[in-house]
């Protein structure tokens, strides 16, 4: 797999337009400090640490719905293996005004772009999420 942000971010997206309530993607650290952001803004539930069949690690993701429809209602990689975007704390894009978030990934670990904001700090974004 060449892309594990961008093949979880698709699995997400997937269930929720499946309607899922849980989805399932390989563990790695990268992924869970994205859930932790995600969980922190509120656009999922949480998650959990697991093993599938094989003995593989997994994380378990407990999506969010509000009324029936998805919390997520947009999630876009933004830097892509073959493309990778870095910027400035100052140029860090707000997303819809403000109202999504851009995840970064920073030389003080990966944080939304109001906290990379407030700390100064520039790095690689991630995805942007509404």
């Amino acid at each position: 797999m060449n892309d594990p942000i961008g093949d979880m971010l698709t699995r997400i997206r997937n269930a929720q337009m499946r309607g899922k309530s849980n989805v399932s993607t390989p563990a790695s650290k990268l992924r869970a400090w994205v859930l932790d952001v995600l969980a922190d803004e509120g656009y999922i539930r949480g998650y959990e640490s697991g093993t599938d069949a094989n003995g593989h690690p997994t994380l378990e993701i407990a999506l969010k719905y509000y009324d029936g429809t998805p919390v997520i209602r947009e999630v876009k990689r933004v830097s892509k293996p073959g493309r990778r975007v870095y910027m400035g704390s100052k140029e860090i894009p707000q997303v819809r005004q403000g109202l999504g978030v851009s995840i970064v990934s920073t030389p003080k670990g990966v944080m939304s772009d109001a906290n990379a904001r407030a700390a100064n700090v520039g790095g690689e974004v991630l995805c942007t999420v509404f």
